[in-house]
């Protein structure tokens, strides 16, 4: 399991999160290349299904990444993505399944050292997990 690298899926809001990410790398801050970026226009527009569908897919985690609580580019955008994310714990949960291999994070335009740092922080702490249970449960 030393040579397990995850495959992380993000989520991640345009105006913020996204912005953020283009930050960190025009500023060549170091982070892992685990985590496959998707750009939405909000974090509020991501499905509960677009998350188990990555990870049914082969991610061993999901992470959401959107505008700070009151700055939403589309007023409540994160906070619609806040409760769907909320709900889909809740249900993982009670299916037994690994619920904190989904994460929300509030990132910033300005903030490129902090997704950087979330960039390492899931990136490790998913490699001590080990790959998902999930992972091709869709073929099964």
């Amino acid at each position: 399991m030393s040579d397990f690298e995850p495959k992380i899926v993000g989520f991640f809001c345009n105006w913020c999160t996204a912005t953020a990410a283009d930050l960190a790398g025009t500023t060549r801050m170091q982070y892992p290349p685990n985590i496959r970026p998707i750009r939405v226009m909000c974090s509020g527009t991501v499905d509960p299904v677009y998350v188990i569908r990555a990870l049914l897919n082969g991610a061993d985690a999901v992470i959401v990444g959107g505008c700070r609580p009151g700055d939403c580019h589309y007023v409540s955008g994160n906070m619609k993505a806040r409760r769907r994310m909320a709900i889909l714990k809740t249900i993982m949960k009670s299916l037994g399944l690994a619920e904190d291999r989904v994460w929300l994070r509030w990132i910033s335009a300005a903030e490129g050292p902090k997704f950087a740092k979330i960039a390492r922080e899931m990136t490790e702490e998913i490699r001590k997990k080990g790959p998902s249970e999930m992972a091709g449960a869709w073929e099964a």
